[in-house]
This record gives C-alpha cells, structure tokens and sequence, in this order.
C-alpha cells in the first residue's frame, strides 16, 4: 500500500529526487534478497522452454515507439540508447558515445569491407558509426520499430540497409563477417534457439558480439505483477536481466569466447546525463510526450525520469561492482564451423553451375 501511494506521487512529480532515491535503494537491497543459485537454475530451465522473445509489441509501445524527437532531446549526438563508456578525459555524453562505439568495433574486431549485421540497432548508432568510419563495410540493420528505420533511412547512407522484423520471425538469406547487438539481448529469452538461428547467419570466421547490462552473479525476470515491479510493468515487459555468466549456458552451437565486464557506473553516468538532459528541455519533451501519451504526458514524463533515475541507482550500487555491463565476442564451435564451411563451398559450387 505505502509503495503504491509512493509511486503514485513520483509519477505526479511531488517527489524530491533525495526521496525518490532512497526509496529506489530499498527496492534494489529487496531485489538482491530474493535472487540466488537456486532461482537461477530454475530460470535457465525457464528459457530454454520459452520462445526466442516474448511481449515484442509492449516492448516497442514502451520505449521503440516513441518519437525520434524525444531520444534526440534526452540522448547524446549519435542517439545511442545504451550504456556509454566514460574512459578518463570523456566528460559529455556525446563524447561517452563515441568511445563506446570506438570499443564495440575494437573489440568485435570491425574491418573495411566486412558485411556486418546489427540486430536490434536502435536509431542506428552503431550502423551508423560503422559507415562513417568503415567506408566499404556493407550493413544490414533490424530493428522492430518503424519509427527507428524511418529515422536511420533519413541519414541517407547506401551501407545501411534497414529491416523492420519481430526477432521471433526474422529470416535472412545471407551469412555475416560479423553480427553485433547492443542491449537487445535482454529483451530475448530462449538462447539455445537464437543461438542456432544465428550460426546460420554467421560465416566460418565470422563471429557476434553481444553488449548487455547483466547482473554480477544471477539472472532474473523483469516482473509484471506486483508493487515491486513497476519497471517491469512500464519499462520492461518481457526483458530479463542477464547474469555475467549466462550464455556459457547456451554454447551447443556458439561459444563464448572471452567476456569483459565493465562495472556500472559507466551505466550510472551515462543514465545519470539522460536524466540531466530530460531536466533541461522538460517543458519541450511535455509536448513531444502528449503526442504519444495525450493527457498522460506529464506523468510519463515523470516515469521517464522515475525510470532514468532507477537505472542510475541500479548500475551504482555498491561503486557499480552489483549490476555490470558484459562484452562477449562469441564464435562457432569447432564442429559448426566445419558444418558452415562445407554448406557454404556447396552452395558457391551450386552457383557457378
């Protein structure tokens, strides 16, 4: 009852954000209570009997729909809609950014020429990134908003080809030097089955990338039922959050083969500076906001500050060492690889006859 009345006063901004912090806290040191080895075992389980992505359209409603005009006044330049990098001397967000997507194509080993697929490109940062720097790269991007690939065609680059696809049915008829996806495998379930669906994308030396935000030890669902699960419910529905370790679980048909962990506070920062940016232009998102939300402007404005504010809790919790973010480069396995190779010098023989 008390955290209903609570959140129903954030939501019409009466809140301090002091206040509002506090009771963030409690909610996290609750969340740690009820996570452990064993929910963990039974939600592995859980996944591999569960499609690839569930709720794909609330997802979209919650944050993929949203006009352009709203990320363009909350993000940085590039409009990434993730966690950014704040390396010594990054002091803007813009500049956190650009030293992100410099460490994605480092470390997914991005070169000149490479046909790169972006699953889950958001407004195209990373594709975009790619092209500007990577002139003879050819890129595929899906996304499952029409909004996004409208916004990233509006960019007129000839390297970027955009798909608008639910992930459960997407098909794609070519194979991939490299695939990478920013922050879209927390909105996916069943790895085993994405796993195999994206080794037939993958060429023999090919390999993906994958960047999530990731629990240190367990991974667990983004409820929607209860006092406790107002993300979940607005935010998130549909999502989980992963644990570091979680796709050494799912390695029948890729393998991970190294992982980074970056600690939070790169997320803390970054979703620290969206909130600074939605303080700024609050008058002006108020109407951008009543165009998806009409009457309810006000108070999804106030979500979306509730919700920037939550995220900042989260990932600094405990000096960011709580909530992380992963880096995984992840590559066929020797038997798979082989299997690729030979149908792809088949198919090539087949071509030239």
């Amino acid at each position: 009852m008390i955290l209903r009345v609570g959140t129903a006063l954030a939501e019409r901004g009466i809140i301090p954000i002091k206040l509002l912090r506090w009771g963030i806290r409690n909610l996290i040191q609750h969340r740690i209570r009820e996570i452990n080895e064993e929910s963990k075992t039974a939600f592995i389980q859980e996944l591999l009997s569960s499609p690839i992505a569930i709720a794909t359209e609330a997802a979209n409603e919650q944050h993929y729909e949203v006009t352009s005009e709203f990320f363009e006044m909350v993000l940085g330049d590039s409009l990434k809609y993730s966690a950014c990098y704040w390396p010594e001397g990054v002091e803007t967000l813009s500049e956190a950014e650009e030293a992100s997507l410099a460490q994605v194509c480092e470390r997914a080993k991005i070169q000149d020429g490479q046909r790169i697929l972006d699953l889950g490109c958001g407004w195209g940062s990373f594709s975009l990134y790619v092209a500007k720097h990577f002139p003879n790269a050819t890129i595929t991007s899906v996304s499952n908003s029409e909004s996004q690939r409208r916004y990233i065609e509006s960019h007129r680059s000839s390297k970027v080809q955009v798909l608008t696809a639910d992930i459960n049915n997407l098909d794609l008829h070519e194979r991939f030097d490299r695939i990478v996806s920013i922050e879209m495998f927390e909105h996916l379930r069943n790895y085993h089955r994405l796993f195999k669906r994206l080794s037939g994308w993958l060429r023999p030396d090919g390999h993906v990338f994958v960047h999530v935000f990731c629990h240190r030890s367990y991974p667990y669902p983004f409820d929607t039922i209860g006092e406790h699960n107002w993300m979940g419910r607005h935010f998130f529905t549909g999502g989980i959050m992963p644990s570091l370790d979680l796709f050494h679980s799912f390695n029948e048909h890729l393998s991970v083969e190294d992982e980074w962990a970056l600690d939070g506070t790169h997320y803390q920062r970054t979703a620290a500076a969206w909130r600074e940016n939605l303080e700024v232009n609050q008058s002006k998102l108020v109407e951008v906001l009543s165009k998806v939300y009409g009457r309810d402007a006000v108070k999804w404005l106030n979500r979306w500050r509730l919700f920037f504010l939550a995220c900042e809790e989260l990932f600094g919790y405990r000096n960011g060492s709580e909530w992380l973010v992963g880096h995984y480069p992840i590559l066929h396995d020797n038997e798979n690889c082989l299997a690729v190779h030979i149908e792809i010098v088949v198919s090539d023989y087949l071509n030239t006859l």
